[in-house]
């Protein structure tokens, strides 16, 4: 299926494409999408548990779903999910991938029953069996070496540009899945 490009438009990454594709191939057969929809996309992983390396500066999602949950920010108010082996490997695909522009995330831990959030830069994923490890870089707050009820809320804009500052905003435009 070819879908027309609109030069107007900023072109998605594969990753958005893959992404508006799962939502298309979601979609209850006789719904109407709009003709257009631009949408970015953020992720949410969860796990039963989690360690940190402080040496590698390696975290690890012990027990980790095999869905990944995504959704769209307002006004489109898309949501789905996707299999966690396949969004590992479109980490590196295309030219605006997470490899080239590695995202933030927010690293929510349940710690000695107190919610401890971290905030992080992600890089490197790799996914063996139950467990999926990135290497990560700190950006705010202190990574605990262990946890429990775990959930990585992983930010589209990528590097600590806000989606309010000019660069952001920017990168945004280039982040966006399109949708015919």
């Amino acid at each position: 299926m070819n879908l027309p490009l609109d030069p107007t438009v900023p072109r998605a990454s594969r990753r958005g494409f893959l992404v508006g594709a799962t939502v298309l191939a979601a979609a209850p057969a006789g719904s109407v999408l709009a003709e257009e929809t631009q949408a970015d996309f953020l992720f949410v992983q969860t796990a039963k548990g989690m360690r940190f390396d402080v040496a590698a500066s390696r975290l690890t999602l012990t027990g980790v779903s095999p869905v990944t949950l995504f959704f769209t920010d307002r006004p489109e108010r898309i949501a789905g999910n996707m299999s966690t082996a396949k969004f590992v490997p479109f980490w590196s695909e295309g030219p605006d991938s997470f490899q080239s522009d590695p995202p933030n995330a927010d690293v929510s831990i349940v710690e000695d029953g107190k919610l401890r959030q971290t905030v992080v830069e992600l890089m490197d994923p790799e996914l063996s069996g139950e467990d999926l490890s990135y290497t990560v870089k700190l950006i705010q707050g202190e990574m605990p070496e262990s946890g429990v009820e775990v959930s990585l809320f992983i930010d589209i804009i990528g590097r600590p540009l806000t989606p309010v500052s000019v660069a952001g905003v920017d990168r945004r435009a280039f982040r966006r899945a399109a949708i015919y």
